[in-house]
């Protein structure tokens, strides 16, 4: 089963992909963007290089990425696995929708689509903060260029990520990453396997 742990960042989504995947056998754990040597290598460009990229190759460059992802990764892996990605589609088309409103979000919705040959996740995990939670999580951390556009920001690609599982019509489960990790664990373990 493809499951996708979606959330903005200081949200535990990598936390909580670790754990599934040292407790559970039958678990492949990857992210986006990353997953794969090339991946890597976009992930760069994408959230460490300085300069400023165009918006349609910014849109190419995750779509390739995930598309390479899918193909390399998930689909190898599905065969008797549950792989949990950090991150996925829904991300993708957020921070896509949150940078260029200009967008459309079936458009996105369909470039994406194709990216995965068609195949969506069965079900996403949306972990969701709140303006003290992410206030106090970023702290001192070095922030990648995605952080740096602030909070107020990155709130909105939450709000937007909320948006585009409600068109998404998958299975989801919101969680409040306030709540302990061994909390948001057993909900997330009942969602999946329940």
């Amino acid at each position: 089963m493809y499951i996708i742990f979606e959330g903005i960042d200081t949200t535990g989504k990598s936390t909580q992909v670790e754990l599934f995947a040292n407790r559970h056998k039958n678990v492949v754990s990857t992210k986006e963007p990353g997953g794969t040597k090339i991946g890597v290598k976009l992930r760069e460009i994408l959230l460490e290089n300085n300069e400023k990229l165009g918006v349609n190759a910014e849109l190419l460059l995750f779509l390739a990425d995930r598309a390479e992802h899918y193909e390399k990764v998930v689909k190898p892996a599905l065969k008797g696995n549950y792989v949990i990605s950090d991150r996925g589609l829904v991300s993708g088309i957020s921070y896509a929708l949150a940078n260029h409103p200009e967008l459309d979000r079936d458009f996105l919705l369909n470039v994406n689509k194709f990216a995965l040959n068609g195949n969506l996740p069965k079900k996403v995990v949306l972990f969701k903060t709140n303006h003290e939670l992410i206030t106090s999580r970023l702290g001192n951390k070095e922030k990648d260029k995605i952080e740096k556009r602030g909070i107020d920001y990155l709130l909105h690609v939450q709000d937007l990520m909320k948006k585009t599982l409600d068109s998404l019509h998958v299975e989801y489960l919101e969680v409040n990453s306030a709540d302990t990790i061994e909390e948001i664990y057993k909900q997330i373990e009942e969602f999946i396997y329940g």
